[in-house]
């Protein structure tokens, strides 16, 4: 290869990174800014708008090796011709099914499929068979009323097939006419509501179905499984949500994430809507922090590496904080560990239905403020106790907090001023730390840019004794 073509950039992988950190590394999803449709050898073939992801960084000075999201290939391309994908504004009108008008009658669904076109389609809830669903199709002059069955958690129009879920269903009927009237063309949205794939996929966060490989469950979350994948030749780890509703609630935590990039974060590359949601992220091949060290002890990871976790978490958290981002679970099983030992705090930004009201069962009563717990006030300084709580579970080693202590009693003696005794071992700055994150008036913990300061001092000071 002659030029940006060079041997070098062939053999990328071993090398080092020479360009500046804030290129973007192996992995990043950008858009492409113009058509570049006659590549000389070895570039890569785009049109303006395309998602390409960056799988190398070439030695030439602004130049990348990078896979084409839609049709696969690989080739090189310039720093000039992409950009960053967008953050997603975090908003209510955003929606996974803006196709689905909810509890409408059928004249009202007739209405709305004016004037008509073929395969134009809503769904709404059945009134006379509450549970089940009416999927609403124009064909010729007619609105046709197809009832959707749901049973045994499945969904069904003839019983031939059935579904997961409304997403899946539709998608279903989009390609394949099936026993329906023709196949499904053009949504019609509820009014008031935007598209969340047309968002994401102008934004440059939707993937391709066709790329993802996935492979074992590493993982059971509250709302379905987090499994192992490949996504064009790049460690992924996949959330599955396969609730209508659910994946609903999660497009606050997606969107969330398409605004932060900080290197204890875990990092968003993209969402894949298909059986639901699939919320595709960077690979943690340390798994979770409390069975990291759980399976580890005293007798491998050191004290000052406990002190290095807990700065990542703490600097991870004040970019958050930057960001005015409450977490609202921050512990140490939503703590990830890289190859490299950096810890990285994941499922933030997630607005959790079950965070309203007041039953305290459904909250994680340990980590949870005094105030959270009673007022349902979750704020940074809630985070900041829920931290103080996750250094416990650091320096005893992921033991749980509380120990042999049922919620309703830890809610109690909380509120009573009652504080756990430092960790075995733990050195005394970090329990002094932990209470200084326990105090009951939020305006007295300190801020993580605080904690941030404290801990990156306290390794300085290990670091030259």
């Amino acid at each position: 290869m002659g030029g940006v073509g060079s041997p070098a950039c062939s053999q990328l992988r071993s090398r080092p990174c020479l360009l500046p950190q804030k290129h973007w590394p192996p992995g990043t999803q950008c858009i492409t800014k113009h058509d570049h449709s006659k590549p000389k050898t070895h570039q890569l073939a785009f049109r303006k708008g395309d998602i390409v992801t960056i799988t190398a960084l070439c030695e030439e000075k602004g130049w990348y090796r990078a896979k084409h999201n839609e049709t696969g290939e690989e080739g090189l391309l310039s720093a000039s011709s992409v950009r960053e994908r967008e953050a997603i504004r975090i908003d209510p009108t955003l929606s996974l099914m803006p196709w689905f008008h909810g509890k409408i009658s059928g004249v009202e669904a007739v209405q709305a499929l004016q004037p008509p076109e073929d395969g134009l389609f809503l769904v709404r809830e059945s009134i006379r068979h509450p549970g089940d669903y009416v999927l609403c199709v124009s064909f010729g002059k007619e609105v046709i009323h197809y009832r959707v069955v749901y049973e045994e958690n499945r969904l069904s129009i003839d019983a031939t097939v059935s579904f997961y879920n409304l997403i899946d269903m539709i998608e279903h009927y989009m390609k394949d006419q099936g026993a329906i009237c023709t196949k499904l063309v053009k949504p019609k949205p509820k009014p008031g509501t935007k598209s969340a794939e047309q968002e994401l996929a102008k934004a440059g966060w939707l993937l391709n179905l066709q790329h993802l490989m996935l492979g074992d469950k590493i993982g059971e979350g509250e709302f379905g499984a987090v499994l192992q994948g490949e996504y064009m030749g790049q460690k992924v780890a996949v959330k599955n949500i396969k609730c209508d509703v659910t994946a609903q609630a999660f497009l606050a935590e997606t969107t969330a994430m398409t605004k932060v990039r900080h290197k204890n974060l875990v990092r968003l590359l993209g969402v894949i809507l298909h059986n639901g949601l699939y919320i595709v992220m960077e690979f943690m091949a340390k798994g979770n922090l409390v069975n990291f060290l759980r399976t580890r002890g005293r007798s491998v990871v050191q004290a000052k590496q406990l002190i290095q976790f807990a700065l990542d978490i703490s600097q991870g958290m004040d970019y958050l904080e930057s960001k005015k981002l409450v977490h609202r679970d921050l512990a140490a099983r939503n703590i990830l560990v890289s190859e490299e030992n950096v810890a990285k705090v994941s499922d933030f930004g997630l607005a959790k239905v079950d965070l309203k009201g007041t039953d305290i069962s459904k909250l994680p009563v340990k980590w949870t403020a005094p105030e959270a717990l009673k007022h349902n006030k979750f704020s940074t300084k809630s985070d900041v106790w829920s931290y103080g709580i996750l250094l416990w579970e650091v320096f005893s080693y992921g033991r749980a907090p509380y120990p042999k202590m049922t919620l309703k009693e830890v809610a109690e003696l909380v509120e009573k001023g009652h504080r756990m005794e430092a960790p075995e071992e733990c050195p005394p700055f970090i329990y002094a730390l932990m209470k200084s994150c326990w105090e009951t008036e939020p305006g007295k913990r300190p801020s993580f840019k605080k904690i941030t300061e404290k801990l990156q001092k306290q390794l300085k000071h290990i670091g030259g004794s």
